[in-house]
Order: C-alpha cells, then structure tokens, then sequence
C-alpha cells in the first residue's frame, strides 16, 4: 500500500481512547465518569480507585496516547500525508466532545476515527460508537455542522499491530534464565468481560460461545506463537487467559484468570511463564497493576519465574498500520482497488458495523455503523 497517498474524503484523524487519571484529586471524578449511570457510591470508588493511588494516582494511558500521537504525526509527515492528528478521550480530559468541537471549528467535516482497542465487543467497539453519537448530539443541538465520522477497522491482526507483540514475547524469552526458557508457556492476556457480551461479540453471524471477541484473540495468538516458533526454533505452549474482571461475583466472565492460570502452571511443573497483553494496546493501568504488579506478586509467591512481553504502544510500526488503515479506507470510500492487510485465519474485519453487531443491553444510537443516525 506505500503507492497510496491520498487521504480523501478524509480531512483528519482522530485518536479515540478511554482515558485516565493525572493525579489523585481526578482518580475519583474519572471513576465516577467511567461508572455514571450505576449509582456507585463515592466510598465504593475509592475502594475501586486504589490501583490507581498506588501509582500516585496517574494512569499511563495518557501519556501513551501522547506517544502514540507524536508517532502518528511523524508518520504521516514521513510519508507525505497532510492529515491533522487530533485527540479525545470517553471519560476524562480531552473528552470527545470538546476535541470534535475543536475540530469542527477547524473547519473538519470528514473524520476517521482510530479507537484504541483493536477487538470487537461491545465495550471495545460499539461503545466508543455509542459515545461518538452522544458527543455529535451535543454539538447538533449547539447549532454546529455535523461531520461525518468512520471509525476504522478492527486492527487485531494487522502485521503492524502483530509484529511488534511477537517481538515482545521474544525479547521476554530471552530474558528469561537460559535453563527454563526452552520451557517456558505463553499465557496471552485479555480483559475479561461477561460471557454474555463476549458470546454477542462481533456480527450477528459470529455470535456463539466466546462470538468474535474470543476467536480474534485466539487468531493472534497462534500467530504470535508460530512467528516464535519459526525465530527460536521451539514450540511454546500457549493458552489464552484473563484478568481485570470488574462484575458481580454472579454473573459469568471469561475464565481463567490469570493468577489461577500462574498456580495451574506451577501445579503441573511449568518452569516459567511468558505473560503476554495481547489484548491491550498500550501499558494501562490493567496491565500496570494486573499484570506488573499483582500476577507477578503471584508468580514470586510460587517461585515461578515470569516475564511479561511489551503492547505495542507507540511503536513506529503501530503509527505505519494506523496509516495503512486510514489509506485502506479512503481508497474503499473512493471506489477505487484496495486490498486489505490482515494476517491469520480471519481476514479484514469490516469497514462498517452492521447493524446487530456487539448489542447493548439497552439500545442507543451508535455512530459509524450501518444503524447509525449519523
């Protein structure tokens, strides 16, 4: 795709990502942003907020997302794309609403928009779309023009996205102490989410056990652990588990957890584990904490070494796919050729939502989809 320059209709980028806390006084407002509408107490939050005032009450993700936006704007310089690079966030600042403002006052009327989760769900996909409705609402009832907004494809498995994760868990094998690494399982993490919203995850074709949110991972994950076995030589064992689980004790989530995952392994002799956040673009705090903190906790508890593997983060080759898709996009809304770049068994995801797809439990208007009012 390096031949494609052309953006059009695109007139600018926006990255769209959940957001975080930058202090302890926000810790509280941000959590209560992320959990509006539950009636959650504000002592509950606190309780909730802890990870984060174990960190000085700062996030990561914010810091990444600017990382993420100075590779981005490098990139397309680079390659001679004349496309402004904007930010937004769902619940805290900047917040979507306020950077589509900016936008349309800079004169943007057709904008492709980036999320920064890479699977289908509904909490990683129709509820960025439902928030883009809301915030485009908002600014109709301002009196603004609204523009026009295409959210871009899942990117699960774009080699851009892939490569810099099989290098990852490369770099962590190697880490580990030369006697147990030829032994070593991967263990692919993902957020965890009620069974019911994975089984309903993607297409309506797709719905089953684990629906598209399930079989994506999966994907990525054998292709990760073949990519390692063609380098090393050696065929890891592999499974994918879960971690961050947020929901009622009672109601079912995707299973196992991470930490029973690193005690099974032990039970049965593993002599090291390779944690590996496929599900996660960037060292938020689930990961942070999850991961970094709590499983490894876990691991010196049973004396089982581990190491765990890099997200992609800002990685050049990350901004490149970023670009790739946008290109893709632009040459499918022009009617010209294109053939999209995915890796694995599952092919390109789809360019627009159909309607069904990831189905809230209370229904909404959602942007960028084939239901959408907008």
């Amino acid at each position: 795709m390096s031949d494609l320059r052309d953006p059009a209709p695109y007139d600018a980028l926006l990255l769209l990502s959940f957001g975080g806390p930058e202090g302890p006084d926000d810790v509280v407002p941000f959590l209560a942003n992320v959990t509006r509408g539950r009636g959650i107490p504000e002592e509950r939050l606190k309780e909730v907020g802890k990870h984060y005032f174990l960190f000085g009450g700062v996030s990561p993700i914010n810091a990444q997302n600017r990382a993420l936006l100075d590779s981005l704007r490098k990139d397309f310089t680079e390659h001679g794309l004349e496309l402004p690079v904007y930010w937004g966030n769902r619940n805290w600042a900047p917040y979507l609403t306020d950077t589509l403002r900016e936008m349309i006052t800079d004169g943007h009327r057709r904008i492709a928009v980036l999320a920064t989760s890479a699977y289908a769900s509904y909490s990683g996909c129709r509820q960025y779309r439902e928030n883009l409705a809301e915030s485009l609402s908002v600014l109709e009832a301002e009196g603004l023009p609204v523009p026009r907004v295409d959210k871009l494809r899942h990117y699960f498995n774009h080699p851009g996205f892939v490569r810099p994760m099989v290098d990852g868990v490369l770099a962590s094998l190697a880490d580990l102490p030369e006697d147990v690494r030829a032994g070593a399982h991967l263990a692919f993490t993902t957020h965890s989410i009620p069974t019911s919203a994975a089984d309903t995850s993607g297409p309506a074709e797709t719905h089953g056990d684990g629906g598209s949110y399930v079989a994506e991972h999966l994907d990525v994950a054998r292709l990760i652990t073949e990519a390692v076995r063609e380098e090393t030589g050696v065929e890891h064992p592999w499974q994918l588990v879960y971690q961050s689980r947020s929901g009622a004790p009672h109601i079912p989530w995707l299973e196992p957890d991470i930490c029973d995952h690193l005690e099974t392994l032990h039970g049965e002799g593993v002599p090291a584990v390779v944690m590996a956040p496929i599900g996660f673009v960037s060292d938020h705090m689930e990961v942070l904490y999850d991961l970094d903190t709590e499983a490894t906790a876990k691991a010196a508890e049973l004396g089982l070494p581990v190491r765990r593997s890099a997200t992609v983060g800002a990685d050049p080759r990350f901004a490149a796919a970023v670009r790739e898709l946008l290109l893709e996009r632009a040459a499918a809304e022009q009617d010209r050729p294109v053939a999209p770049c995915a890796l694995g068994a599952l092919g390109p995801s789809h360019d627009l939502c159909p309607a069904g797809c990831c189905p809230a439990r209370a229904l909404k208007p959602a942007a960028a989809g084939a239901d959408s009012p907008f």
